[in-house]
């Protein structure tokens, strides 16, 4: 696409980019199974939790799933350090579109709601108009998708946006092989990434 086509469009995922899901998720399952063995956040691989858990023990699966699909947890959710400021910089940038795109929980009776309510409270009610849910982000037109997700699959073989993984604690371990970039955190030089797409 680039500035030729008209304006850069970005997409950000939510949870582990903008909100700090894998954080709650550890100090949820302490507080409320806190005899249980646990995946503590630097032994964490792999993007499902639920996953990793099982293969600790069948019956933790389940455990810790109680604690994400609870209610209040999304809406409770910590901002990444770093996230909301360059959300608030990134929207107020020429010639940019930048959208929220997020895939809800397959139990969606909490998540989804309150997806919209953290960033009504955070980022304000422009940024309610910027919410994409969507189970498959391949098929959403974009230059750049920010997601920790390391392999993102769909209907779209080749999707149209570039992904840049955005490190957190699941994927740290990860060699990602060029051309394939990532964005270690929100002080990393997120505005470096959006500029080379930019020129391309």
């Amino acid at each position: 696409m680039g500035s030729a086509a008209g304006p850069l469009r970005v997409l950000v995922d939510m949870d582990g980019v903008l909100a700090d899901f894998e954080g709650a998720v550890l100090r949820g399952f302490l507080s409320r199974f806190p005899g249980e063995p646990r995946v503590e956040l630097a032994e964490r691989r792999g993007f499902s939790v639920w996953e990793q858990y099982r293969c600790l023990r069948r019956d933790l699966a389940d455990k810790v799933a109680s604690i994400y699909e609870s209610p209040g947890f999304f809406l409770g959710l910590d901002p990444i350090p770093g996230a909301i400021e360059a959300m608030q910089e990134m929207i107020l940038m020429q010639d940019t579109e930048v959208f929220i795109c997020t895939s809800p929980l397959r139990k969606y009776e909490h998540c989804i709601l309150e997806k919209y309510k953290w960033v009504e409270k955070h980022l304000g009610p422009e940024f309610v108009e910027r919410i994409i849910l969507t189970r498959d982000k391949t098929i959403v037109s974009a230059d750049l998708l920010f997601d920790d997700k390391d392999t993102i699959r769909g209907v779209e073989l080749n999707p149209s946006w570039e992904h840049i993984l955005f490190t957190c604690c699941h994927n740290k371990h990860i060699q990602l092989k060029p051309p394939r970039r990532r964005l270690l955190s929100w002080a990393d030089d997120w505005r470096a990434i959006m500029e080379s797409k930019r020129r391309k």
